[in-house]
């Protein structure tokens, strides 16, 4: 048996807890009772396991702890928590009335986007382990990702849903009626399920490198983190949805200018969708 190292596992395993905790909590909750209330802390449940997500990959790089087990726990978490989470917290959200078309037709997008989500992680998986003795296509593969992140995907689903409850919206539009309001989301949970699997690039922020002053750093990264934890806990509908969808949309807008450039120019070459022969 090959070795399981625990540090990287135990943070995965934190993450899972989040996203089991969202899907249990909402499951005791009433239909459309609470929704605002119960969007919010599931999204915050959903930003730490984005967090735990981020961090005990880095973690097992830096100790080099990194194993199959932890490849695959990983994954499994990651369906939990950003595959079936926010479909559970999208349907229990709106107060359908069962055996009606439009109950039929959010169930429907939830599993497509559940679906999608799956597939997207083993497409991952198995493209990780096609590159993995070939440095230069390991470096390619980690400049961008094919098809939407899972944990991006999660987000954009659930800030969409707690912006349209929240007070915010209400004050700035007039309320979206009941049925507009579940035909909007479950199109917006197609959407993001397509772009999981679809074959357009989205940037990879762990190749983000930036040459600045040290000191420059530091005082960015404490500005940037008091805008972030304000914004968190007075605007967090406005900032979560700010964040996910335009990390969706920067990524459509490349792949587009890169479509249109064309293959012979050097524009965005890193966004050059997939084509099926590397499936």
């Amino acid at each position: 048996m090959r070795q399981i190292y625990l540090i990287p596992n135990i943070i995965t395993a934190f993450g899972l807890s989040c996203g089991l905790f969202v899907v249990f909590k909402v499951n005791l909750s009433m239909p459309g009772a609470g929704a605002y209330e119960l969007l919010y802390s599931s999204a915050l449940l959903l930003l730490l396991a984005a967090f735990a997500d981020l961090l005990d990959g880095a973690v097992a790089r830096i100790i080099r702890a990194e194993s199959e087990f932890g490849v695959m726990f990983d994954s499994l978490a990651d369906t939990i928590s950003f595959g079936v989470a926010p479909s559970v917290l999208f349907l229990k959200s709106l107060n359908l009335e069962h055996a009606s078309g439009l109950s039929f037709f959010a169930v429907v997008g939830a599993m497509l986007y559940t679906i999608c989500g799956v597939l997207r992680l083993v497409r991952f998986n198995v493209r990780v382990q096609e590159v993995k003795k070939d440095k230069i296509a390991m470096l390619a593969h980690k400049k961008s990702f094919t098809g939407l992140p899972i944990p991006a995907a999660a987000a954009g689903a659930v800030s969409v849903n707690l912006f349209i409850n929240s007070i915010f919206f209400k004050e700035w539009f007039a309320e979206m009626p009941h049925v507009a309001k579940t035909i909007v989301l479950t199109c917006v949970m197609i959407v993001i399920g397509y772009l999981m699997i679809c074959k357009w690039k989205f940037p990879s922020l762990k190749t983000l490198h930036v040459r600045v002053p040290s000191f420059h750093l530091i005082l960015f990264t404490v500005l940037l983190a008091i805008f972030i934890l304000y914004g968190i806990f007075y605007y967090l509908p406005i900032v979560l949805m700010i964040g996910s969808v335009g990390y969706i949309l920067t990524g459509c807008v490349l792949t587009i200018i890169r479509l249109i450039a064309g293959k012979k120019s050097k524009t965005l070459v890193d966004f050059e969708p997939e084509s099926d022969d590397k499936e």
